[in-house]
């Protein structure tokens, strides 16, 4: 009787109201946002950074899936010899995506770009399971390796 007496009435000295809505209103400045989803980048300097050694490191990172060889076969992934400027999904022997199969478009420069970024929101529902390079040294220098790994290596723009 003591305990419930004692709890009455500090109740009673110590009332709170509560809010209607629990929690704080914190003010946000809003901000127009200045880039855009597919902001245009700068191929020639973002080539720039890369180097080749360095994609050959970071290319480690593929070979578990993708063969780099002349004349290697398929993997879990396509071959990758030759992949620059070749359209995308075109090697008969490999089943590819819906989505990459579909993809009317040629590896270039940007396009193995933004692909290397994050594969999953470039290409949605392609099959790659790759997170992605968010480095820009690091994409660039596998772009120049895998340029480099080619019958007819391109010239940089």
């Amino acid at each position: 009787v003591l305990v419930a007496g004692i709890d009455k009435l500090s109740t009673f000295i110590f009332h709170v109201d509560k809010p209607e809505t629990p929690g704080y209103t914190i003010e946000v400045e809003q901000v127009a946002s200045t880039t855009t989803a597919e902001e245009k980048i700068d191929i020639t300097s973002l080539l720039a950074m890369g180097d080749i050694a360095h994609g050959e490191k970071q290319f480690k990172k593929c070979k578990a899936c993708h063969s780099i060889k002349q004349g290697g076969g398929n993997k879990i992934g396509p071959a990758l010899w030759n992949v620059m400027f070749r359209p995308v999904g075109s090697i008969t022997d490999y089943n590819y995506s819906k989505a990459l199969s579909s993809y009317s478009k040629e590896w270039n420069w940007e396009e193995m770009n933004g692909f290397l970024i994050k594969p999953a929101k470039w290409i949605p529902n392609n099959k790659m399971g790759f997170a992605g390079l968010k480095s820009e040294k690091d994409r660039a220098s596998v772009i120049l390796y895998l340029n480099q790994n080619s019958d007819n290596p391109k010239p940089l723009p």
